[in-house]
């Protein structure tokens, strides 16, 4: 049996390495060797922490019977969803065309030109609920390919005909207006789930990029539904963070909750969620001075340094949901567990205060761990998370994906220099400086020329290309830390980075596609603009050159930005919740954005360090900040901007016109107050 899988730098694709199933990686050669037999291909897309993924692979992947037929009757190609975004795109949209709904693991049957003929996601490996058998699928297909295999070619062609034939609805090159902005607010408060927080019904995925529009609109002057948008925030916010999706003793979130409750999470816990929604308790927390909201800012900081950071410094992409194959049993708890680790009384008081029930609330009558209401006891509660904390680590431990994901690590380098800027903690500066540093150095020219490659693992790069949201989630975080540590270079990786967007990903008509044009083909180019889990790189890059143009000055950038908006103001008020991170995009335009720039006597001056923290205090959506000595000549936004009598000095300004500058903090603050929250 080959052992393909084996140099792979996919923790998913090596879990399968010893399967006896002939596992290809996706490439020509693979197509190849399918032409070559005359047999059909088996496409498996996956991640690491898939519960699902792990089922099948156990049932059937491992299975020496069904791994015979299809070593025997098929050219079996396994791809890691989360290392080629591109190709988990074009197949889902089909899958979702074929049956009416995706999920993974995806199972995708293909012609030699890639053509998806038949789809599903999980197959058992008998009979079961009314759906057939992987193995009776696999020689249906068999029967099929060999009997009618013109059939079904052109079947997959007329599926690629009419996937390809979408067309996007883009309304001009306006970006939303306030008006537009409204009425998506308003069209999320008919969608608005008033007793348990959060969007629709279950299951009930963190709406992190919905949540941060709303806390960016609430800061808008004349913004008509500001109560209402700070009041679906504060309750979904506050219901997530109490609920069993959080958790309670190590911080961070899970993915998604199965119930409308947020009680029962699906356990495995992502880089991106956990990054996004740091930064969207963050912003809460600015906005408010909500004490929850700082908890929770600090408890999943905590846990992304201490759990996802990787040897080599950057972060890891995933927690599994199962240890020792059961799901959530690392996280569940029963009263005797509790009483065990924590004494009778300490334990009893703990069940109570944490929901834990003798019924349970999850499974084997164990529950997961709410925090419904605040402890009476602060100190009490902090010192017994501890000791839950020890003993849980005595566990065996989920596993953990340990490959870096260019763009997850974006997200998590915003959220944690920018927690670290207005928490005083130095150290997650210093944490997302770490991965900023590696994505340079093993991302950034991998192939010799200067684009990223999206994925690596122990410092070596993977042979995948970065594609559109890689490009914008990592400039928004250098452009962050920049901002953050004053330092102009990661700025300018960031221009080099959007610039390579916009000439390589842009469609010619204001948007963008996810692959770049010089990317290996696939059965069409998949280009996306709605946020999904994570944003849409379409909105990632938008955002990430309404930054840029804020901090250089530059109008090219901004017009792209604006252009590629006009698909938001036709979606704000039918679907807000597909284009969050466009409408968060446009809140920073409708506010200018302010930029604020702090000249200091010298390098090393600490003069203007109250200066530099009221501004990053700022609530004006999308406000940027520069920093650093008066004789700076990189950085455009403190090009000409003069001390005042030999003192610091802050300049507040749009477009780089500015008031006249202020030397105390007490001056600059009314300056960059957002509007009174309602």
């Amino acid at each position: 049996m080959s052992q393909r899988l084996a140099r792979a730098t996919s923790p998913y694709l090596l879990q399968h390495a010893d399967n006896p199933v002939d596992w290809w990686e996706w490439s020509e050669e693979a197509f190849d060797e399918a032409r070559r037999r005359g047999l059909p291909i088996f496409l498996s897309i996956g991640y690491s922490a898939c519960h699902w993924c792990h089922v099948m692979a156990h049932e059937s992947f491992e299975n020496d019977e069904i791994a015979a037929y299809l070593n025997e009757n098929f050219v079996s190609i396994k791809v890691d969803r989360e290392e080629r975004p591109d190709i988990d795109s074009v197949y889902m949209d089909a899958t979702v065309a074929m049956t009416g709904h995706g999920g993974w693991p995806m199972s995708v049957f293909l012609d030699h030109e890639g053509r998806p003929f038949y789809a599903g996601t999980y197959f058992p490996p008998e009979p079961r609920h009314q759906m057939s058998s992987f193995p009776q699928v696999l020689q249906a297909i068999t029967d099929a390919w060999q009997n009618r295999r013109s059939d079904i070619e052109a079947a997959g062609q007329r599926i690629i005909d009419a996937l390809s034939g979408r067309q996007l609805t883009q309304a001009g090159d306006a970006p939303p207006s306030m008006e537009d902005l409204d009425a998506a607010v308003a069209s999320l408060m008919e969608d608005f789930d008033a007793q348990h927080g959060g969007f629709g019904g279950a299951p009930k995925f963190p709406p992190s990029m919905v949540l941060e529009f709303l806390i960016r609109y609430v800061a808008l002057a004349g913004a008509t539904h500001a109560p209402e948008a700070l009041d679906m925030t504060e309750r979904t916010l506050e219901a997530m963070a109490r609920g069993g999706m959080y958790d309670q003793i190590g911080g961070g979130f899970a993915r998604y909750s199965v119930d409308n409750r947020w009680v029962v999470p699906h356990f495995e816990k992502m880089l991106y969620d956990n990054a996004l929604l740091l930064r969207v308790y963050l912003h809460y927390w600015r906005l408010t001075g909500a004490h929850f909201a700082e908890r929770v800012v600090r408890e999943t900081a905590e846990f992304l340094v201490r759990d996802l950071m990787t040897p080599e410094g950057g972060f890891a992409s995933a927690l599994d949901a199962d240890s020792e194959g059961v799901e959530g049993k690392f996280y569940a708890w029963t009263p005797e567990q509790l009483v065990e680790v924590l004494g009778e009384e300490d334990g009893r008081w703990t069940a109570e205060l944490l929901e834990v029930t003798t019924g349970g609330t999850f499974e084997h009558g164990a529950s997961t761990l709410q925090l419904l209401r605040d402890p009476d006891d602060w100190s009490r509660w902090n010192s017994i998370r501890v000791l839950l904390w020890r003993a849980r680590e005595d566990r065996v431990h989920p596993g953990r994906d340990d490959k870096i994901v260019a763009s997850w690590n974006g997200l998590a380098i915003a959220a944690l220099a920018e927690a670290g800027q207005l928490l005083g903690e130095p150290a997650w500066v210093d944490a997302a400086t770490s991965a900023a540093d590696l994505l340079i150095a093993v991302h950034l020219g991998a192939a010799g020329d200067d684009r990223l490659c999206r994925t690596s693992k122990d410092a070596v790069p993977g042979n995948n290309l970065g594609v559109l949201d890689d490009y914008g989630s990592v400039a928004e975080g250098l452009l962050v830390l920049s901002q953050v540590t004053g330092e102009v270079a990661w700025q300018q990786f960031a221009g080099v980075l959007l610039d390579i967007a916009v000439q390589h990903f842009g469609d010619g008509e204001g948007g963008f596609f996810d692959t770049a044009d010089d990317a290996p083909g696939l059965v069409r180019r998949p280009k996306d603009p709605a946020d999904n889990a994570e944003p849409s790189g379409w909105f990632a890059v938008v955002n990430a050159l309404v930054t840029y143009s804020a901090l250089t000055g530059s109008g090219e950038h901004r017009v792209v930005a604006e252009r590629a908006l006009g698909l938001v103001a036709s979606l704000a008020e039918r679907a807000p919740r597909a284009v969050g991170w466009g409408l968060v995009a446009a809140t920073a335009l409708q506010a200018g954005p302010l930029e604020v720039a702090v000249v200091v006597p010298e390098s090393g001056d600490e003069s203007g360090r109250d200066l530099i923290d009221t501004a990053f205090a700022s609530t004006s959506p999308g406000t940027v900040v520069a920093w650093g000595p008066v004789d700076t000549d990189d950085q455009p936004l403190l090009r000409d901007r003069p001390l005042i009598e030999d003192l610091a000095a802050a300049y507040v300004c749009r477009g780089f016109v500015c008031d006249r500058p202020v030397s105390g903090a007490a001056e600059l603050a009314p300056m960059v107050r957002a509007r009174a929250v309602n």
